[in-house]
């Protein structure tokens, strides 16, 4: 069972990042603020859920959440700032997006960069542990699922339908055989072997 709240006098908004590990594709994170005592039974980290019952808390996320919102930011920034400075700018950005005010953000990880003047804590595994980090990740996988569902029609050889853009084999090979697009990460390379793995 997740943790509905880390205090009970702050007004709190879980942060969580997906796509820091793929070798394609923007970096999306979300920031979420829940009434007091919101859980769900099938809420949990989002690699721990699946794909429809991740489609199915969406919904009920975005329509009992007091606020929240998903940005993303590209590969090309991604490249110039790498990618722990590009998901910290990614979870900043959500975080401005709210139309409330959190007093106390639970970031997913452990490395962060203070926003504003609002404290922070850093939780390792949050995603596991509360429930608006835990609805902060599934948010982010399903848009950024979305959008790389968005452009594997352009790049239709690269399979991004089915490996959202992350090491696998089939995706590796693909680069070695048609090389990088505009969505690839310029800086992330790679080492072909059978058992690369994806998500």
């Amino acid at each position: 069972m997740l943790i509905t709240n880390y205090t009970e006098n702050e007004i709190e908004a879980g942060c969580d990042e997906a796509g820091r590990g793929c070798l394609a594709g923007p970096v999306f994170a979300a920031s979420v603020i829940l009434p007091k005592n919101f859980n769900h039974n099938l809420l949990n980290d989002s690699k721990k859920v699946t794909k429809k019952n991740r489609i199915i808390l969406r919904e009920i996320i975005e329509k009992e959440a007091i606020s929240f919102a998903v940005c993303k930011t590209d590969c090309k920034i991604i490249d110039e700032i790498n990618i722990l400075n590009a998901s910290i700018l990614t979870m900043h950005k959500a975080i401005e997006k709210l139309n409330i005010i959190p007093t106390l953000l639970l970031i997913d990880g452990n490395r962060f960069k203070p926003f504003k003047n609002i404290n922070h804590i850093c939780i390792i595994k949050g995603d596991e542990k509360y429930t608006s980090i835990a609805a902060a990740s599934i948010l982010a996988k399903t848009y950024r699922d979305d959008y790389m569902r968005l452009i594997h029609s352009d790049f239709p050889k690269y399979n991004w339908l089915k490996n959202k853009g992350y090491g696998t084999f089939e995706h590796q090979k693909a680069i070695l055989e048609n090389g990088k697009t505009e969505h690839h990460r310029k800086t992330f390379n790679f080492k072909l072997q059978q058992t690369s793995i994806g998500f």
